[in-house]
């Protein structure tokens, strides 16, 4: 998860403790998903960023929501799976009238599941497309899973304890492994996988400071040659375009959900100067800083009239 935090806009969301409950799992709905999000202190369409996997099907109606920089409108039987850091928001008005739609959602640690079920199910790749629909072969086995997961959850007293824990446990493994292997939901594996595993959570840990792939190849023990080597196996960029990328997402996140100076913006990502954060954003997106944010947000405004 980044180490940026909270900024005037983007809060930081921590995993959730529910008294009596499975300690790392929480199954629940849109209200619930809102309660917990005003129990940050925010209003349920604050852009938000879970330090946790969330999971999120909607079994009737719609749903529209912003995943970074992503438009998403969930239809019946999608699913979205949003990994530690990524930022979602419910859109607009979207946030009372979603409410109406028949929506799981469910927040996860990868500690509760098993060492094998985190390895098979891939948790640490990057996401999905966005939404994800199954088609009609895996379909109907999911939603009986999630089916039995929701039971489970919530009938606490019909088990002793540890033996819930471990049916809810088993239950979910179940489900993310499927979601995982579904088409559009599995990177094939390649002989670079850990290479990459390792500069992607060093990426992640240390972007704002760490710009260039030689001071990532430097503190992994590669070379900058097996870097942009693994890294184009697992995503089809380098690895200065993995880190560049990640820079410039973290920078729209920031100009399109929060009010800080454009100054500010680049000296948290760890830019020496407004001047070199605006080059470097231009030329990797064919505009300023606060050309993006004036287009950005007119287009939210646009989208809430």
């Amino acid at each position: 998860m980044s180490r940026i935090g909270q900024h005037h806009g983007i809060a930081d969301f921590p995993f959730p403790v529910t008294p009596g409950g499975p300690p790392g799992i929480e199954v629940t709905d849109l209200a619930g998903w809102r309660a917990r999000v005003e129990r940050l202190g925010r209003r349920a369409g604050t852009a938000v960023r879970p330090g946790f996997h969330l999971l999120l099907t909607v079994r009737s109606g719609t749903l529209e929501c912003d995943v970074d920089l992503t438009e998403c409108r969930m239809d019946a039987g999608s699913w979205l799976w949003l990994r530690p850091g990524q930022v979602i928001r419910l859109r607009g008005d979207a946030v009372e009238e979603s409410l109406e739609a028949r929506v799981s959602v469910i927040l996860f640690q990868p500690s509760f599941l098993d060492t094998a079920t985190v390895a098979s199910a891939r948790l640490d790749r990057r996401a999905w497309r966005l939404p994800l629909t199954p088609p009609p072969g895996p379909r109907e086995p999911i939603a009986r899973t999630l089916e039995l997961l929701d039971s489970e959850y919530h009938q606490l007293r019909n088990l002793p304890l540890e033996v819930h824990v471990e049916v809810v446990r088993h239950l979910l493994a179940v489900l993310v492994l499927r979601l995982s292997h579904l088409p559009g939901g599995h990177r094939r594996q390649t002989a670079g996988d850990e290479t990459f595993r390792r500069f992607q959570q060093a990426v992640e840990r240390d972007f704002t400071r760490m710009h260039q792939a030689e001071q990532y190849a430097a503190g992994l023990g590669y070379s900058v040659r097996t870097l942009t080597r693994a890294c184009n196996a697992a995503v089809g960029r380098g690895a200065k375009a993995f880190i560049d990328d990640r820079l410039v997402l973290e920078a729209k996140r920031l100009l399109l959900h929060t009010d800080l100076l454009t100054a500010t913006v680049g000296e948290r990502l760890g830019f020496p100067s407004a001047t070199v954060f605006t080059r470097f954003f231009r030329k990797r997106t064919g505009e300023t800083p606060a050309g993006f944010r004036s287009r950005a947000k007119a287009l939210r405004a646009g989208d809430a009239g």
